[in-house]
């Protein structure tokens, strides 16, 4: 949590369980860094969780649960046999399962650094594109917090140059060919994840794109932005 009244993980842990009661995290986007996978249970907490697409690139509609047997166990009770449970809206199909654990001996498989210098790279590209258009300027941002804590690229410009609210250059970005969706951060939006937002503020998460799609995005940003000057 990036907002007020943060607490941290260890303060979590240690208050829980001095009540004795089990502690959960929700780390589904707090991969990358790969070392996380572990670092929470070890941490203290009893469950993890991690989302099975986002970091992980596998399937979106799969998720990792770590931590005590036990607790892995009472959780297996919400499937089959017992279908008539909570787990009844959350099934995964066989061949989604194979999916994930394809996914997670892929990520174990990479370099932290490496990934990271990916990203920057994809910034980059796209920031490389925007560079000649009037006010426009481009940083490489990593969010303090643990989710999402990868290079995102943040966009400004000067409004008076360029007509175009963030969220005018979301709204076209969703409705135009290919459809892309910028980070909810664009445009004044409540800044999210520890990203800042602001009126004229664009944010692009690169670290979920495949190869070649920041080319992509930057043609059509470039688009965007340069039809709105002086409009």
């Amino acid at each position: 949590n990036a907002g007020e009244g943060q607490i941290s993980r260890e303060d979590w842990v240690r208050v829980a369980h001095q009540h004795g009661v089990p502690c959960f995290n929700d780390a589904a986007a707090d991969v990358p860094p790969i070392s996380n996978l572990w670092n929470y249970t070890q941490m203290g907490f009893d469950l993890v969780t991690f989302s099975g697409g986002k970091g992980l690139r596998g399937p979106q509609c799969t998720g990792l649960l770590l931590g005590r047997k036990d607790l892995i166990e009472a959780a297996k009770k919400n499937n089959s046999p017992n279908s008539n449970t909570i787990g009844r809206g959350m099934k995964v199909a066989k061949e989604e399962i194979i999916g994930l654990v394809a996914a997670v001996d892929w990520f174990l498989s990479q370099d932290d650094a490496a990934m990271e210098a990916e990203y920057r790279k994809r910034a980059e590209r796209i920031a490389g594109q925007l560079k000649s258009i009037p006010t426009v300027q481009t940083q490489v941002f990593i969010p303090a917090v643990a989710a999402n804590h990868v290079p995102h690229l943040l966009i400004t410009y000067d409004q008076n140059r360029i007509k175009i609210t963030g969220a005018e250059v979301m709204k076209k970005m969703r409705e135009g060919k290919p459809r892309i969706e910028l980070n909810p951060s664009t445009g004044g939006a409540p800044a999210s994840a520890g990203l800042p937002g602001g009126p004229n503020t664009i944010v692009v998460g690169v670290w979920m794109m495949q190869p070649g799609e920041d080319v992509i995005v930057a043609k059509r940003l470039r688009e965007v932005l340069q039809g709105a000057v002086g409009a």
